[in-house]
């Protein structure tokens, strides 16, 4: 028998008849192999533990290339693919640990009955999305600031963060120190960390108003809206410059009638049945809007902040529309590939990720040109396909609102806690330095 170790050969019958000290001799290079091939799987098999979860294909690469020379590139994992799971543990708090939910959003408050929507959590296909972690998020934003900036949707993911938040740093509210309407926008300040954590309610993005102009009156469900595409909203285009984090979102408002304005002139409109005005579709609003924003934080001087874009979260409307007896009754999650986006919906997500990859472009471009927006970042919190498949996590008729009668099932908001507590751990993850997400284009349609 003989043992091959690097070219050579020992004969072990030889070997037997050697002095034991001739034999120690010789087997010493043998032992000394076996235990280094042995202290290399012990620090792999450890050392994978350690590794970030995102990074699991070709996860062996740098271990690899310092041992014998190969480079391989651990890949990223696109974490916003993949499905719900039971998990027993899923929430982070409840309405009594977190008082500050809005009773629009309050399932748990206003007695809905089952509570099975709280045992899910998303794991993306090929890895593991990490827990949310409150104190490791005050430390990344320890004198910072957070905005959202959006419809009400976007509110409520503020409000998640929030109560994510709220059970290790007591937050205080001063949104009365900057506005009057501590409904559509709030602020709220974490003293221990020195953090701000803002809302701006802003549900087209641009400037928008009743259409006529002058005709008066509030935003409501069926107004006429006329939107300047080419003017951000003021309400938060003033006060963004000096945030560190803004999460931008719209959507479900896109699909009222609007007129549009560019360079202050009547261009067209969407679905508003005024006579001699051209009709124009309501996806070229929702990308001007985007590119309006986009390029607001990109020409403001004394931003450096990182810039999300939060997808299209679509409703779960079903048994008839939102102002029709439309409803959403179901208890479980969709599975994977059960459901897919309604041909509108698809069309908003499309539009999104298609001026997200416009401001990419548009930002490297002005970098290199004068620097000017030099240190802004640009990620995308695709939040679609996660939120979808929860047809489970609306308050349907539990929600109560504080400043309107509820007269209709809502089936666009989320319940909290639940799944978009999920948006949260998505941001977390985009913010830790050494992550960014992987991302592929989503085609459901």
């Amino acid at each position: 028998m003989k043992i091959h170790i690097s070219g050579s050969s020992v004969d072990l019958q030889r070997a037997a008849k050697l002095t034991p000290q001739k034999r120690v001799i010789i087997l010493t290079p043998t032992l000394f192999l076996l235990v280094l091939i042995s202290l290399y799987l012990f620090l792999d098999s450890s050392l994978s533990l350690l590794r970030p979860p995102t990074a699991v294909i070709g996860h062996h690469g740098w271990l690899r290339s310092r041992f014998f020379g190969q480079r391989e590139e651990p890949k990223k994992c696109d974490v916003f693919r993949g499905q719900w799971v039971p998990y027993p543990n899923a929430t982070y708090y409840t309405n009594e640990t977190c008082p500050m939910i809005s009773d629009q959003q309050n399932c748990l408050k206003f007695g809905r009955p089952d509570t099975e929507y709280l045992r899910w959590r998303w794991r993306p296909d090929g890895c593991e999305l990490p827990r949310f972690d409150a104190l490791e998020f005050l430390d990344i934003v320890k004198g910072k600031s957070v905005a959202f900036v959006g419809d009400s949707v976007g509110r409520n993911q503020m409000q998640s963060l929030l109560c994510l938040l709220a059970g290790f740093s007591k937050p205080e509210d001063i949104t009365l120190r900057y506005t009057t309407d501590a409904i559509n926008f709030k602020r709220w300040f974490f003293s221990d960390y020195n953090f701000t954590l803002a809302a701006f309610w802003a549900p087209f993005l641009v400037k928008a108003a009743n259409w006529p102009e002058d005709g008066g009156g509030g935003f409501t469900r069926t107004s006429l809206m006329s939107l300047h595409l080419d003017e951000p909203e003021l309400s938060w285009a003033s006060e963004i410059e000096g945030f560190d984090y803004v999460i931008v979102s719209a959507g479900q408002w896109f699909y009222r009638p609007m007129v549009f304005y560019e360079n202050g002139r009547l261009i067209g409109c969407s679905s508003c049945g005024v006579e001699n005005v051209t009709e124009i579709s309501r996806f070229y609003g929702y990308r001007m809007a985007f590119r309006t924003t986009f390029r607001t934080l990109m020409d403001l001087k004394g931003y450096k902040g990182v810039t999300f874009l939060r997808t299209f979260s679509a409703d779960h409307f079903e048994n008839g529309p939102w102002n029709d007896g439309g409803n959403c009754i179901r208890t479980r999650p969709f599975e994977k590939g059960e459901v897919k986006l309604k041909m509108y919906d698809y069309e908003f997500y499309r539009t999104q990720v298609e001026e997200f990859g416009w401001a990419e472009r548009e930002s490297d471009r002005c970098t290199s040109r004068d620097r000017k927006n030099k240190g802004q970042k640009l990620r995308l919190l695709d939040t679609t396909e996660a939120s979808l498949m929860r047809p489970d996590g609306h308050p349907n008729s539990l929600g109560h609102s504080l400043h309107k009668n509820a007269s209709f099932n809502d089936c666009v908001h989320w319940c909290m806690p639940g799944p978009i507590d999920t948006w949260n751990e998505f941001l977390l993850q985009s913010m830790r330095p050494e992550e960014a997400p992987g991302f592929s284009f989503w085609r459901l349609r």
